[in-house]
């Protein structure tokens, strides 16, 4: 098991790369199961995540390697469609293997997937897509599986515009007859990006980011080479750290535009910002204002800065009230946080936040993976030593996390207990 051991009070200075996303990368290496021929994805961050979601396309007859900064993926040769629970249970993404295997085989057999325990996340949504396109569904000791005749389009509306229902949806519609119309999508950028990869590969798909998209079947899809979007998570992150820390940093290879929710609240906050071109550039401010958001759907402030953006609460001037209304388990963090001195009051899905001149180093355990990012720059923040356990769960989303923090200044080491 690894931890990060952190010396807090060092400000951060320099510039960093920002990898490319892994809320798109994934989708994307599901995608290219219906791929004939090679797929070669760019910049791919080498993370746990992608990793895993690389076993599971190899245990089902995928070639795949890591080569020149990038990820070369053959499904040419795929010869089964299930997935058992040993790999599926590795990652939430693995349930988008759902929609592409059946999309390719016409059956698929899938172990409920894993990833972080952040609340209900349940796939009725994905399933009542695929039934909705003519696949009969069976769920039992802990297994979907699902198969059909032929897939045929049809119109979709999705409960709640959930990214992986989505994602599953339009897999399983780019080979269905005929045109597939889905109404209430999630509108990320990442969804986005990934309907332009498979629109690269040959698809044919109108409407990605925004609520209502069309899909109209084809018979193939031809090999391509991608660029992804960049992470904007991972440059949340990168910003909040600055305003947690102090100082002034570049980020490099951003698209400010996908979070500019959390670039105005910063810069409200009193950092001092600049953007250009795909550089953003952030000066930490002196003192405080309080820090308060909701969480939402895009382009409402995300879920997945939500543990991060309330460490700067927590050290923030006066008191900040944060409500997450995406993920009701999304507060385990706090715990922590309290451990490090963290004054917060917490009302179901809301967190009432005093705060702190400064945390205290202490030791806390990561459970989940933004949460675990979240002890980190709480940790950069935090008078004396920080030690933060379950560092697996951060590499599922950060590639060289503690290398980039240590680049920038911060005093900080990746340690086995």
């Amino acid at each position: 098991m690894e931890r990060y051991e952190i010396i807090g009070g060092k400000k951060l200075y320099g510039e960093v790369e920002i990898d490319s996303a892994k809320n798109s990368v994934l989708p994307i290496i599901a995608a290219s199961a219906l791929v004939d021929g090679n797929v070669f994805i760019n910049k791919c961050p080498k993370i746990n995540d992608v990793i895993s979601l690389v076993d599971i396309l190899k245990s089902i007859g995928a070639k795949a390697e890591f080569i020149n900064g990038g990820l070369k993926i053959n499904c040419d040769g795929l010869n089964n469609c299930e997935i058992g629970k040993d790999l599926a249970g590795e990652l939430r993404a693995s349930v988008c293997m759902l929609g592409a295997l059946l999309s390719r085989f016409k059956k698929v057999k899938i172990a409920y997937p894993g990833g972080c325990s952040i609340g209900k996340r349940p796939i009725d949504i994905h399933v009542k897509c695929l039934k909705k396109l003519g696949a009969t569904v069976l769920e039992e000791d802990g297994y979907i599986e699902c198969s059909a005749k032929s897939l045929k389009g049809t119109n979709i509306t999705l409960d709640y515009p959930s990214v992986g229902a989505t994602e599953n949806a339009i897999l399983a519609s780019v080979f269905a007859q005929g045109e597939t119309v889905i109404f209430n999508c999630a509108r990320e950028p990442e969804i986005k990006d990934f309907v332009d990869f498979l629109i690269k590969a040959g698809a044919k798909i109108y409407g990605a980011g925004t609520s209502v998209v069309s899909v109209k079947g084809v018979k193939r899809l031809k090999g391509v080479e991608f660029t992804p979007m960049s992470d904007r998570i991972e440059a949340g992150t990168f910003l909040i750290a600055t305003a947690v820390s102090g100082g002034e940093i570049c980020l490099k290879n951003c698209d400010f535009k996908n979070i500019l929710n959390l670039i105005n609240k910063l810069a409200n906050y009193t950092c001092k910002i600049t953007k250009f071109n795909d550089i953003i550039y952030i000066q930490s401010g002196k003192g405080g204002k309080p820090f308060s958001f909701s969480t939402g759907p895009y382009p409402l402030f995300p879920t997945d800065l939500q543990p991060q953006a309330s460490v700067l609460s927590c050290v923030s001037s006066g008191r900040s009230v944060i409500s997450e209304r995406v993920f009701e388990n999304r507060f385990s963090h706090f715990e922590c946080l309290k451990k490090m001195g963290a004054i917060v009051d917490l009302d179901g899905s809301v967190a009432h936040v005093r705060g702190v001149r400064r945390l205290a180093g202490a030791h806390v355990c990561a459970n989940d993976l933004r949460g675990g990012a979240a002890l980190v720059l709480a940790g950069l923040n935090a008078e004396g030593l920080t030690i933060v356990d379950g560092a697996h769960h951060v590499k599922r989303g950060y590639n060289n996390f503690d290398e980039k923090l240590r680049a920038l200044g911060a005093d900080i080491k990746l340690t086995e207990k």
